[in-house]
């Protein structure tokens, strides 16, 4: 029998009526066994997250002030759930502890964490199954990281223990011994974790989406949907922008060879996207999905016979390290080198990073520019077709779009294109037609 690890979404997990078609989804199939879920999301536009609540609540205890009727309106998102599915559970126990810690030492990661302890809790409870507290199994090392053979193994020895089980989302232990999460939509990763965990065969990650999609909706009408797409593929397009998964999800079932099946809890015949190893046709596709961001800066260096200076690039690498920063493309020539920084970190030390890079690097000229958008072009069959890049840059030149600046993986599964922010959306739009049409 196929055994399958879900996890479920906010949205998918946000009031009563969206608790009982879970139910139905997991009952549907034997093999679900272990269940990962998230806090609730939004019941209609105008909602807030169960998770938005929580750190508002810690706020206002972190600020010495009164937290007592947020707190009491999350504890009625619970109640609401229960008392509408008929299910008893003591809610006032468990909001108890939780306002006693707001009131002695308040923590954030505590806070947001109990969103998904408390559905996760609730969820176990109305399904039958054993409830799993990943701050048991889950681990965190000094520098925040995930522990991940520490978390697999204790995990997995308590998981062969199990037959049914729900664990809780986007959280675990650090180790300072205090709760330590994931960053936003971390559930994504604690369903990798446990799928990988537990040796299953699947990972479905149900969510308000049937699937991935090969372009923003909000910039393309009806763009098509991707059926299948590599981890690989996903890791390009999660990077540049693509949203319907958390980026780091993919690592633990990556190691494990587990294919990832994104589907749709309010379309449950949807079979979605699959997210797998590498893909059995990678040549009938050339490309897979086109997506990108704004909110990037270039710094462009020009020097004389850079090509022969020794350890040019590690200086340069260097001096971006030593201001916290990471670099996102370094595209150079035989005399120039770019560096693509994010915009929102750069612009916090710009004046002494330029400032070392003219004493240690010793440039004729630095440019600084900002503005930038990129574009990726992602599909595994690019490697196999001829004409691939110059389909890219004579739809942008015919679309009268300045390119900034040009940039391909050693893989060649992706080409990205820097481009002006104000081209930003009508690029996208272009070498999705370019490719789709």
């Amino acid at each position: 029998m196929k055994t399958i690890t879900l996890k479920f979404g906010g949205s998918s997990l946000a009031d009563a009526k969206q608790f009982i078609k879970v139910s139905k989804i997991i009952a549907d199939h034997e093999g679900r066994t272990f269940v990962v879920a998230s806090a609730p999301g939004k019941r209609f536009k105008e909602d807030t997250k169960v998770t938005d609540m929580l750190y508002a609540c810690y706020n206002l205890a972190a600020a010495k002030q009164n937290f007592s009727e947020q707190l009491e309106a999350i504890k009625k998102r619970y109640s609401d759930i229960a008392e509408e599915l008929e299910v008893k559970f003591d809610f006032d126990a468990e909001f108890d502890v939780i306002a006693e810690h707001l009131a002695t030492d308040p923590q954030r990661d505590y806070m947001a964490s109990r969103g998904e302890y408390l559905n996760s809790k609730f969820l176990a409870a109305y399904m039958g199954y054993d409830f799993i507290d990943p701050a048991t199994c889950i681990f965190f090392d000094k520098q925040g990281q995930l522990n991940a053979e520490m978390t697999n193994s204790t995990l997995g020895a308590i998981l062969a223990t199990k037959q049914k089980a729900v664990v809780a989302g986007f959280y675990g232990h650090g180790a300072d011994g205090n709760i330590k999460t994931f960053s936003r939509g971390g559930s994504d990763v604690t369903g990798a974790i446990v799928a990988r965990a537990a040796n299953a065969d699947v990972y479905e990650n149900w969510t308000d989406v049937s699937g991935m999609l090969s372009a923003d909706p909000r910039i393309v009408k009806d763009p098509a949907p991707i059926k299948e797409i590599s981890y690989k593929e996903l890791r390009e397009l999660s990077y540049m922008g693509a949203s319907v998964l958390h980026e780091d999800a993919v690592f633990p079932v990556r190691l494990a060879g587990i294919p990832i099946n994104i589907r749709n809890t309010n379309r449950p015949q949807d079979d979605g996207t699959w997210i797998v190893p590498s893909k059995k046709n990678d040549r009938d596709t050339v490309v897979t999905g086109i997506s990108g961001k704004k909110g990037f800066s270039s710094i462009l260096i020009e020097k004389a016979m850079m090509n022969n200076e020794i350890g040019f690039g590690e200086k340069l690498l260097s001096i971006i390290a030593s201001h916290g920063m990471s670099f996102e493309h370094i595209p150079s020539g035989i005399d120039t080198m770019s560096a693509i920084l994010d915009s929102d970190q750069f612009r916090h030390v710009k004046s002494q990073l330029i400032e070392n890079i003219k004493t240690i690097l010793k440039p004729d000229t630095v440019v600084v520019e900002s503005g930038i958008a990129l574009v990726a072009v992602v599909g595994t069959g690019m490697v196999y077709t001829k004409g691939v890049a110059a389909k890219v840059f004579s739809a942008l030149a015919q679309a009268d779009i300045n390119i900034r600046m040009i940039d391909q993986g050693s893989s060649e599964i992706n080409i990205i294109i820097g481009v002006d922010e104000d081209d930003y959306e009508k690029a996208i739009e272009v070498l999705y037609n370019a490719f789709f049409h």
